[in-house]
């Protein structure tokens, strides 16, 4: 049984894939912009925040833009984001994350979201699972993105815990460098290659049990 230990779960690939929302609304920014953007590139945007996203597809055309411009584009790729976010439910949690989710909270053990992005709220609420979470970290409480540690420590005072007592599970390398900066173990979700830092790299979500949070 897990002893004096707490999760710290990433969003987007690890609880639910938005990753193919973000992937349509990026590539209407794209698309609009006469820069072509591929599912390949979107992976470039894995973990980073809005503006790095943005910042990425730019130098991909290689074109520049004024910061009000910017400004404008951005909220119209939120806007869109939301209005397709809108229409989730529970049923798009990544397979074996809902089951997880219940398991640590009917056996006490603190869990935390650690989230760059800044729909973080407003998603586990379609997901109906906002009051699960011990606590909530997202794009609103932070001003230094991933790999810098900032999320994940925040997420560790908010439990109540030391670094070196959490667990973060990512999918992103940005995300695993970020927890080892922090001092945490990483569990990383996909391929070994991309996540060679993580202390447990796992192909999905299905395999995530208590077990494995016990023996890190």
């Amino acid at each position: 049984m897990i002893n004096n230990k707490a999760i710290i779960f990433d969003l987007d690939g690890v609880i639910v894939d938005t990753a193919k929302y973000h992937f349509i609304a990026w590539q209407e920014v794209a698309r609009q912009l006469g820069i072509n953007f591929t599912k390949k590139d979107n992976e470039l945007l894995k973990g980073v925040s809005r503006i790095q996203s943005l910042e990425i597809i730019l130098k991909l055309g290689k074109k520049s833009l004024s910061q009000s411009q910017k400004d404008r584009i951005l909220e119209a790729k939120n806007q869109q984001y939301l209005a397709l976010i809108s229409q989730m439910n529970e049923d798009e949690m990544l397979p074996g994350i809902k089951e997880l989710l219940w398991d640590l909270k009917q056996k006490n053990i603190p869990f935390a979201l650690g989230s760059a992005s800044k729909n973080a709220r407003r998603i586990l609420e379609a997901l109906n699972i906002t009051d699960w979470f011990t606590a909530i970290v997202d794009g609103n409480d932070v001003s230094k993105a991933k790999p810098d540690p900032e999320v994940f420590l925040i997420a560790a005072k908010r439990l109540g815990m030391q670094p070196k007592n959490c667990i973060v599970v990512e999918d992103a390398q940005a995300g695993i460098l970020a927890a080892k900066r922090a001092g945490m173990k990483a569990i990383g979700i996909g391929q070994a290659e991309n996540l060679q830092q993580a202390d447990v790299v796992l192909p999905d979500t299905k395999y995530l049990n208590v077990d494995i949070f016990d023996k890190l």
